[in-house]
């Protein structure tokens, strides 16, 4: 087929999906639904195999219903819960899952969890079941949700493992991993990959032990004298990981890790103090997105920033920590425009210290209060 035909059917395609999109109602975001919808056609048009459509639109369908129980609690903050399903009521593990819930669902989180038994129903114990979202796993053998969840409201089962921690993760302000098997050692890991390589936004992650437990010092033992040691890791990688056995300590780190900092955002480098009035944009061929933008809650001052410039010079690439007005992009998508900001071009494989960045504007923020 010549490409002015193949371009052609795409055209008539796109023309046929539009009608259907008409005809369902669907209004917004329709460049993204045409291309959800493309896929699917080109699926049936690459002679996709029963088993691998199969694995798509159940995937698919799943998440769609994930989506929507998540999308009901939009702008309230969740923090997911990991542990094994074995622990029994009465194990000390059990207590700290259920006490470190409780604890932050009096501050106005809402708690996430796998939905089964042991660490997860302690926690949607501690937290209560108006304030636990489930997201559990079909086996055949071991693991059944358990009775503190919504089945109607909060609470949806998954096929797959991939698109159930897709949604333990996705929605998820914070982390507590308390010891667990290779389920749980597989979700804690994934964590700490996804925030050593950028791939999530910094988040507070904390391994919460029993009382005097030994289970997270020999995970840490395992990492530093093993993984860094032979250069598999960074020395620093678990720096950003609190491991505690205290309840109170967790708590702390979780809320106290939103103090002052807000969010992030890429982009383009348009010069040492990124956009503002009289930095006009660079040509398009010369943008690139490597400007790093955190918002705060509590600007720092003169003095503060040329603190974070000493302390954190290792992390930044070129230039220095500066002071910011709102992007271009964030200006267009109205995106956190009441915070200030601070903005640097960070060394491309210094991400994962960010959360050491972060916590430093936490602290000033609150020496700057303390001042006042």
């Amino acid at each position: 087929m010549s490409e002015g035909r193949a371009e052609e059917e795409l055209d008539a395609l796109r023309g046929r999906i539009a009608e259907l999109l008409d005809e369902a109602g669907v209004r917004g975001q329709r460049k993204l639904i045409t291309q959800l919808v493309e896929t699917s056609v080109g699926l049936g048009q690459d002679g996709t195999n029963r088993a691998n459509l199969k694995l798509s639109a159940a995937a698919l369908t799943e998440m769609r219903r994930a989506f929507r129980i998540f999308a009901a609690h939009d702008g309230t903050p969740k923090v997911t819960i990991f542990g094994s399903a074995r622990t029994r009521l009465g194990d000390p593990l059990w207590e700290q899952a259920e006490a470190v819930a409780e604890g932050l669902a009096a501050l106005g989180w809402m708690l996430v969890t796998g939905a089964g038994p042991g660490i997860m129903e302690a926690a949607a114990r501690g937290a209560g079941p108006a304030q636990s979202l489930g997201v559990s796993i079909r086996l055949p053998f071991e693991e059944k949700p358990n009775d503190m969840i919504n089945q109607d409201g909060n609470h949806v089962a998954m096929k797959y493992f991939f698109t159930r921690k897709l949604m333990l993760v996705k929605e998820s302000s914070g982390f507590v991993c308390l010891p667990g098997g290779f389920g749980t050692l597989d979700e804690t890991f994934e964590l700490l990959t996804l925030q050593q390589t950028g791939k999530m936004a910094p988040t507070p992650i904390v391994l919460l032990d029993r009382p005097g437990g030994t289970f997270w010092r020999g995970f840490e033992g395992f990492v530093r004298e093993q993984l860094a040691e032979y250069g598999m890791v960074s020395a620093g990688d678990l720096d950003r990981v609190l491991i505690t056995d205290s309840v109170d300590a967790a708590v702390s780190e979780i809320a106290g890790f939103w103090s002052n900092y807000d969010s992030l955002r890429w982009v383009p480098d348009r010069g040492p103090a990124g956009a503002g009035p009289g930095r006009p944009a660079p040509p398009a061929a010369e943008v690139r997105y490597d400007r790093l933008v955190l918002r705060l809650r509590t600007a720092p001052n003169e003095q503060q920033i040329a603190e974070l410039n000493q302390r954190f010079a290792d992390l930044i690439a070129s230039g220095r920590i500066e002071l910011a007005d709102p992007a271009p992009e964030e200006v267009a998508d109205r995106d956190r425009l009441e915070l200030a900001r601070i903005s640097f071009v960070p060394q491309p494989r210094a991400i994962g210290s960010l959360h050491t960045l972060i916590r430093a504007c936490n602290e000033l923020a609150a020496k700057k209060q303390g001042d006042a």
